[in-house]
């Protein structure tokens, strides 16, 4: 019976022939990934038990900075900012995911414990990782798309956060899309795990309301205070990432 979900790999192999194909030459990063994928999650699989039983909030918290470091080497590597690349994904990614999840330990939401805190913590910081990765890709852009306006705005006297600031706007606009459109489709096209796992479980549907929202919630918070930190910590270097 546990075996079934690998007739899913089908779907994986529909992707593949497809790039094939068509040419896209991304065949050999999806077999990667998704057998990576496997691994990864069978690791966890087997790790949370061991990880649920731990009870010293230190031990805690250095496993969501362990994830902190592996979305940081992930971001970059998609992105691939050679100069200060690595200080900048970690810092946004680490300082916006610790900022919300001290919040909702702080407000009371979500306790200290290992069966708490380590999923929402992953959950966090994986949202931090997707939207890093967008605001500096639109920023990039946004910045080669408009760079005679930019130095305009410099030559007029203007500072460089002054003139990249209706650039940052836009960036930030796009990489909160998702999340936007998460928010606006909850329920009506978009189901969420959490909530279908609760339901199954026998929950009460108002009480994974509640939880499902909290959810909701933070990833629209994280999704802004990342792209807002990953402003403030590269637009003083994002010209040189765009003159390559």
């Amino acid at each position: 019976m546990e075996l079934k979900f690998l007739a899913s790999y089908f779907l994986v192999l529909l992707a593949i022939f497809y790039s094939y194909k068509e040419k896209l030459g991304i065949e050999k990063l999806i077999i990667i990934n998704s057998i990576r994928a496997f691994i990864q999650l069978l690791i966890l699989g087997y790790s949370l038990h061991f990880i649920f039983k731990l009870q010293n909030p230190v031990f805690l918290f250095l496993i969501l900075l362990v994830m902190c470091l592996f979305a940081t080497y992930t971001a970059q590597r998609r992105i691939n900012l050679e100069y200060k690349g690595y200080e900048i994904a970690f810092l946004t990614i680490t300082l916006s995911s610790f900022l919300v999840l001290f919040l909702l330990i702080g407000l009371n939401i979500i306790d200290i414990k290992p069966n708490q805190v380590i999923p929402i913590g992953g959950m966090i910081i994986g949202n931090a990782l997707n939207t890093y990765t967008l605001f500096i890709d639109r920023l990039k852009s946004e910045i080669k798309n408009n760079i005679d306006i930019i130095e305009g705005f410099i030559a007029l006297g203007a500072t460089l956060k002054q003139a990249l600031y209706f650039v940052s706007k836009q960036s930030i606009k796009s990489s909160l899309i998702p999340i936007v459109n998460n928010l606006q489709t909850v329920g009506i096209i978009w189901i969420p795990g959490v909530a279908v796992g609760m339901l199954l479980a026998g929950e009460k549907p108002f009480k994974v309301m509640g939880y499902q929202l909290t959810v909701m919630y933070m990833m629209l918070a994280v999704a802004l205070f990342t792209a807002i930190f990953g402003y403030l910590f590269s637009y003083k270097y994002i010209l040189r990432y765009t003159e390559r």
